[in-house]
């Protein structure tokens, strides 16, 4: 089993990254950190290399929670994935056998969320293993 993360190095996620190594350390589990890399549009050479740019941006992110998880002690592993987000995560998951899928939120209400389709509200709606949402500091109840 694992503790899945989607981290892109947003307030929300930093948050979630702490909570995720929290959990992976409690119950002894590898960390999987997911970045969902899906470039917008799918034509020409300007996609190719805006591809390339997205992925390296996950590259770079996740290598700062593979440092937090050293520091912590909590063994990871890196997927930055040509996926939205969503699907990125519910693919990790499964691939992972996740105990659990962690992501930050950004502080939208759930309205706004169900409306625009955020990552969070996605995933509480088509996972079939537990989501914890980690609010940004500042958020109502943190």
């Amino acid at each position: 089993m694992s503790v899945v993360l989607g981290y892109d190095e947003s307030p929300g996620a930093e948050r979630a990254l702490h909570v995720a190594l929290e959990v992976a350390a409690a119950f002894g589990e590898p960390l999987v950190l997911v970045y969902g890399a899906a470039a917008p549009g799918a034509a020409g050479e300007e996609y190719r290399a805006h591809r390339e740019a997205v992925r390296q941006a996950g590259r770079s992110a996740l290598a700062r929670a593979v440092e937090a998880a050293d520091e912590a002690g909590v063994p990871s592993t890196v997927e930055v994935v040509d996926e939205k987000p969503a699907q990125a995560l519910l693919d990790a998951a499964e691939r992972h056998r996740a105990r659990v899928i962690i992501v930050g939120s950004w502080g939208d209400s759930p309205i706004r969320g169900a409306l625009l389709g955020s990552t969070p509200h996605k995933l509480l709606h088509l996972s079939p293993v537990p989501v914890l949402c980690v609010p940004t500091a500042g958020e109502p109840g943190t």
